[in-house]
């Protein structure tokens, strides 16, 4: 992990509307997703004269804290004052963009999906409520972690990725409470059906299950875990499923040597070419090339 460097790239994935732009941060030399990536608030911002454009981050999570400052957070559609002690949840794929106070300070973490697939138990609840975009009130314990991270980040100290995994895992539960705290643990945060959702994907997502075989062990239509899914993330349980599978392939091309064809079956995919063909359209590139970029070959 050491030599680590982060760069910022466009994503050509397909865009939900053209004006909305898709990042990535991707580690260099098989950096992801083993270490996330803390900066200030103030390294980005200045460049971009303190405003960053709505935009929204395929496969990567991301808590905000203003410590001095503030400004506005667009999450969206909607706009939201920012003041200091405040943090910033914005979940994977959420459409989202600032205009901060010039000297605005604070800290960005950002975290892979995969990491959050590491450290998130279904049987817990917090992926529903890491799930919704929102502002709230931060914590001096959620503070201090965030310090600690960015010291951590900016090191490289022996056990430096064991380090980060662990101080981010510490702070998606604290960013969690203090979510489901605010809103006073209701709605979708307690939904019991959703987390029995999510339990059933762990286990089944490898035997390829349809939407309408989630449905019929849960007991519902398909349209209601739909308004399930919807209401806890804001997308389609078909979705969801999807992601999960492709999480799941990502993982083998970092972790493992096996052929993207071996990888392909051990999906559930009879077909690899068929695999590449969704991965791709999922993730904007290829296995292939995916795994080529990380290891800093052509493909």
């Amino acid at each position: 992990m050491e030599g680590f460097a982060i760069v910022l790239y466009y994503s050509n994935m397909k865009r939900t509307a053209p004006a909305i732009r898709i990042y990535n941060l991707f580690g260099e030399s098989g950096d992801l997703p083993d270490v996330v990536h803390c900066e200030t608030i103030a390294s980005r911002s200045v460049l971009h004269d303190w405003t960053l454009a709505v935009h929204r981050h395929a496969r990567l999570h991301q808590v905000l804290l203003i410590e001095r400052g503030g400004g506005e957070a667009t999450l969206d559609g909607r706009v939201v004052p920012l003041k200091p002690m405040q943090i910033v949840n914005v979940p994977v794929g959420h459409v989202h963009g600032f205009r901060f106070v010039p000297d605005t300070q604070g800290w960005v973490l950002t975290i892979a999906a995969e990491i959050l697939d590491e450290a998130l138990l279904a049987a817990e609840g917090l992926r529903a409520a890491l799930s919704r975009s929102a502002v709230v009130r931060g914590t001096p314990q959620i503070r201090a972690i965030m310090k600690q991270i960015f010291a951590e980040h900016a090191a490289r100290d022996f056990g430096r990725a064991h380090v980060l995994r662990a101080l981010s895992s510490a702070m998606i539960g604290l960013v969690a409470r203090a979510l489901t705290s605010e809103s006073g643990g209701n709605g979708a945060v307690e939904s019991s059906l959703f987390r029995r959702f999510e339990a059933l994907l762990e286990q089944h997502h490898l035997e390829r299950w349809s939407v309408a075989d989630y449905a019929e062990a849960l007991a519902v239509t398909p349209t209601h875990l739909n308004r399930i899914t919807r209401a806890a993330t804001g997308d389609t349980a078909s979705h969801l499923i999807l992601n999960r599978l492709i999480r799941e392939a990502r993982r083998n091309l970092v972790y493992t040597n096996l052929p993207v064809s071996t990888i392909a079956y051990t999906l559930g995919f009879e077909d690899p070419a068929y695999f590449s063909r969704v991965y791709a359209a999922a993730t904007g590139t290829s296995p292939r090339a995916f795994r080529a970029q990380l290891h800093g070959e052509e493909a």
